[in-house]
């Protein structure tokens, strides 16, 4: 489209410019903020108890997996190697980093976004795959859904995915990324953490946080910029989920860094919700009312 080719605004043009920006400073922060204070945390677990030291840890885990995101969008490095490496530890538990590398590079076809069977992160079913399971798909699609069986619903997915694919290399990443739980899960222990208590009460809640995002981020319709979603959050959300509320621009531009989408987003704001054909939302709490009985979507795609 037209627009996205316009020439950046003063304001942006100067930021992408800088040396900061260059160096990619501000992930860099980022990833050492997201470490020590996880780490910190762990540390100092028996000294914060579980009742600050637990909510601390969900954030952190869930800003983990918003860090992994760019890190596999070729962020803070133009190494994907060394980025890689930098995403490799099981923090949030569920999925190894190369697993899920393979995974959402493949989503990011904005021709086939949504279609089941082709977009591996849809939460549609087409027709033919429609028999079963309706009433959980639709209780998934609500909010009180996504929060409490998401998680465990798309982890199984991705476990049965790879059972019945026996790839080779996806076989290597998990069981690498389980050597590197095990020993994680190790330290935990001696720090006073059961490992138990942190899959279930911190990793589970950290990934049920990140779904939030997911609830209404994509949509079945024709066209193609009109599938992802424009939503102009506060800013905890934006921070936690590093800019990736403005889905559309980031689907546009998938290799602009997390501190650049929120000013491209700014400097053709009413060019990005023209192209958006209405798929705006003002906030993730209105959102998560709305749906918290009625799905976000149909279960069903529409044309698949």
């Amino acid at each position: 489209m037209p627009f996205l080719l316009h020439t950046p605004s003063n304001r942006f043009r100067a930021a992408r410019a800088s040396r900061r920006t260059r160096l990619e400073l501000p992930t860099w922060l980022l990833i050492a903020a997201i470490y020590g204070g996880w780490l910190g945390c762990v540390l100092h677990w028996r000294a914060l108890g579980p009742w600050l030291g637990t909510p601390l840890l969900i954030l952190l885990t869930a800003w983990y997996m918003s860090l992994q995101h760019e890190l596999i969008h070729g962020h803070p490095t133009r190494n994907a190697r060394f980025n890689a490496l930098l995403g490799q530890l099981p923090l949030a538990v569920w999925y190894p980093y190369a697993v899920y590398r393979d995974s959402h590079l493949a989503h990011h076809n904005n021709e086939t976004l949504t279609l089941p069977g082709i977009d591996p992160e849809t939460y549609y079913v087409s027709r033919a795959g429609a028999g079963s399971g309706s009433r959980l798909r639709r209780f998934r699609n609500t909010s009180a859904g996504r929060l409490l069986i998401g998680p465990a619903l798309a982890w199984s997915h991705t476990i049965r995915a790879a059972w019945l694919a026996r790839d080779r290399k996806a076989l290597l990443a998990w069981g690498g990324h389980g050597l590197l739980l095990a020993a994680m899960l190790i330290l935990l222990e001696r720090a006073g953490i059961a490992p138990l208590f942190y899959v279930l009460a911190i990793a589970y809640p950290a990934l049920s946080l990140t779904m939030v995002r997911s609830l209404f981020e994509h949509r079945a319709v024709e066209s193609e910029h009109g599938r992802s979603v424009i939503n102009e959050a506060a800013w905890p959300w934006r921070l936690l989920f590093l800019n990736l509320n403005y889905h559309l621009v980031h689907h546009l531009h998938p290799g602009l860094p997390w501190f650049h989408l929120r000013l491209a987003y700014l400097a053709e704001r009413e060019s990005y919700l023209e192209a958006s054909d209405g798929f705006v939302e003002r906030g993730y709490l209105p959102l998560l009312w709305r749906y918290r009985s009625t799905p976000a979507i149909a279960d069903v795609h529409p044309f698949a």
